[in-house]
């Protein structure tokens, strides 16, 4: 049994004991639940904005803990105050150390599209997901066939919820539908955590123009996001490598100030290059 596996038996498990102690009915009285969400998809492809959707979480099943005692309310303003486009939040307990109540208090204190970073298997975890104040559910392709993401896609919709699609794989590209319109290419293979930029890239060539592409995972140098750009992607998921730091947004600020310092500096080049 992989790890993912793992995680999502867990899940199952948890899901049927959330959906007994918090039916959807009292989900549906949340105080965001009539709230209009944010796109994702437009903050991702703001010219002002970086592309970076910043990730807080505290710890993952390869890298143990990373950040126990983080604080989800100065780091996710510290995020966008730095320049990300938006937020992504691990809301899984067991194996990310996340909270439902994380993206809540993210929501609290910022007005941006925030990410709900889940395990989802069950419509169930959709209404939660706007129960809590998310603006955008995960699909992950590995562990959902494409009758279920197009169930998942239509109730999200419903809920005015946007869907980013993750795949990391040819097979995984294939369940790809064009109500879909944020696809997330996982550099990092779920089942062996290596980190591969040109398998993505492959990937990303195949997806309809159209396409909002996200390159997830893996990213720890500013050199990673001028090169994704080349081949088409709009957005950046980062968490580890601002996690790991004893001020996750304050290495957000850096990472991104370097970033813009030498997109000007290439575009100047490519410039008088032609002059």
């Amino acid at each position: 049994m992989t790890i993912l596996d793992e995680i999502i038996a867990y899940k199952r498990k948890e899901v049927e004991e959330r959906a007994s102690t918090h039916p959807t009915k009292l989900l549906e009285q949340s105080l965001y639940f009539q709230s209009e969400c944010i796109s994702l998809k437009h903050y991702i492809k703001r010219e002002d904005k970086s592309g970076i959707i910043a990730e807080f979480k505290r710890k993952s099943p390869s890298k143990g803990m990373i950040n126990e005692f983080a604080d989800v309310e100065k780091i996710s303003i510290g995020y966008m105050q730095a320049g990300a486009s938006a937020l992504s939040v691990l809301t899984d307990t067991h194996f990310f150390g996340g909270k439902n109540e994380d993206l809540s208090i993210a929501r609290k204190f910022n007005f941006c599209p925030i990410l709900r970073k889940e395990f989802t298997i069950s419509e169930y975890q959709i209404i939660e997901a706007k129960s809590i104040g998310a603006d955008a559910i995960l699909l992950i392709a590995a562990i959902l066939t494409k009758e279920e993401i197009k169930k998942f896609t239509v109730t999200s919709q419903q809920l005015g919820l946007e869907v980013l699609l993750e795949i990391h794989t040819q097979e995984e590209l294939e369940q790809y539908i064009p109500e879909i319109n944020l696809v997330g290419i996982n550099n990092r293979n779920l089942k062996t955590f290596e980190v591969d930029f040109e398998n993505s890239i492959r990937l990303a060539q195949q997806l309809p123009s159209n396409t909002v592409k996200i390159a997830e995972s893996g990213i720890r140098d500013y050199k990673n996001i001028i090169e994704l750009k080349q081949h088409g992607f709009d957005g950046f998921l980062i968490g580890e490598n601002f996690m790991k730091t004893a001020s996750p947004e304050l290495e957000c600020k850096r990472f991104i100030e370097n970033l813009n310092i030498n997109v000007i500096a290439n575009e100047a080049e490519r410039n008088e290059a032609i002059l």
